[in-house]
């Protein structure tokens, strides 16, 4: 079959397989040549590593200087007869390829990260090819539903401002359309829900389950991503339900703090950089912000994609000293070169100019929506995406 990408509005429907393999070697190629990762852990596991910040992650610890052993958890579908699946699925299967080629351990658990039977799987695995201790445990989740203990019901998250109602622009990424929406506030409800998905008790729960099995190393410390944004995004995100999840997930690492602390160790909520990610499409209001900031950190060569900031975050912030670096909050902050004053200030500039009819031209348009179509395996070069796939090659490979 011949892969053409489909996007239902923010979504994209498939994977090109190759293209997928292409980025995880493109990922791989920078952290080689980029400032090496000292005194790096060597035993990782990583709750959401088939894309965004949780690959970027693996491929940074694997290959950027710490030669890291990894296990990566994530929820991925495969390929049948009718669809080849999706990008996290090829993402795990290549990458552990190329982990494989350089002498690596790398062990995909594909499973919802929220269930027991896939924790359990977790520590057999750190048991049998860790000598049953972890050094790092990334925690990377950006579902929107958990499921409730014991029940067939699930908490779902809902992405909405909290108080009051807030008319914001989404762009289509389907037909590059520019919309206007208003979102009404959450209820108390919604709210809650969307705390329990994507705030800090999971990541928690995690830890717990790994320090009653005995597979904390000593030394080991946890950190799990955030995003906190400037002013201009607050209505809708850090004064809104997603805001009010990652303050819990704050507060959870500076419990976890003191749990890892047994150990010699930390926990640190990392407050990362707007990028383009398949949960960040999802928000809105949020485009148009990411259009104006590429173009602005581009302009002042600031900006980083997913695999430059883990790159970064581990060789400069997390190893490598003697203290990590942490704001009056307990965060690492590896938005501080997005939210300099005169990036800020630009970017403000951008925002208040940008409409309809020009946020493909003020903006950074086409390197948002190039980075979202490679998220799925679309537009790299050297791939001829009009050459038919044999579905049965990628059926066979196994993650």
């Amino acid at each position: 079959m011949i892969i053409k990408p489909v996007i239902k509005g923010v979504v994209a429907k498939n994977a090109h397989p190759l293209g997928c393999q292409q980025a995880v070697k493109k990922q791989i190629e920078f952290v080689k040549s980029a400032p090496q990762i000292k005194n790096g852990p060597k035993r990782v596991l990583i709750i959401g590593a088939s894309s965004g910040f949780g690959l970027a992650a693996r491929i940074a610890l694997t290959f950027g200087g710490a030669q890291a052993d990894t296990i990566g958890v994530s929820f991925e579908r495969g390929p049948n007869e009718k669809s080849l699946g999706s990008a996290g699925w090829y993402n795990n299967i290549y990458f552990k390829q190329e982990a494989k080629r350089e002498g690596r351990k790398a062990i995909n658990i594909v499973g919802d990260a929220f269930s027991k039977e896939t924790r359990s799987q977790v520590v057999e695995a750190i048991e049998t090819y860790f000598e049953g201790e972890v050094d790092l445990i990334i925690y990377s989740l950006a579902a929107g539903v958990r499921p409730k203990a014991n029940t067939d019901e699930f908490w779902r998250s809902a992405i909405k401002p909290i108080g009051q109602s807030v008319t914001g622009n989404t762009i289509s990424l389907e037909d590059d359309s520019w919309n206007t929406t208003t979102l009404e506030p959450a209820t108390e409800e919604e709210a809650e829900s969307t705390l329990k998905v994507m705030g800090g008790e999971d990541w928690s729960q995690w830890v717990d389950e790994l320090i009653n099995s005995e597979s904390i190393a000593e030394g080991c410390k946890t950190i799990a991503f955030s995003y906190v944004g400037p002013e201009v995004t607050h209505p809708i995100y850090l004064d809104g339900t997603l805001g009010r999840a990652k303050i819990d997930l704050h507060q959870a690492s500076h419990a976890l703090n003191l749990e890892m602390a047994n150990f010699s160790g930390g926990a640190y909520a990392t407050v990362c950089k707007a990028l383009v990610t398949k949960a960040s499409v999802f928000i809105p209001g949020l485009s148009p912000y990411l259009l104006a900031l590429y173009q602005v950190m581009k302009e002042k060569g600031t900006h980083e994609t997913c695999i430059q900031q883990m790159q970064r975050l581990f060789s400069t912030k997390l190893y490598g000293q003697d203290k990590v670096p942490l704001d009056g909050e307990r965060l690492i902050r590896m938005d501080d070169w997005e939210l300099e004053p005169e990036t800020q200030s630009h970017v403000s500039e951008l925002l208040r100019a940008m409409n309809e009819t020009n946020f493909a031209q003020i903006g950074d348009y086409a390197g948002f929506k190039q980075e979202f179509m490679q998220l799925n395996g679309f537009e790299y070069s050297g791939i001829d995406y009009t050459q038919p796939l044999k579905t049965e090659d990628f059926i066979n490979l196994k993650p």
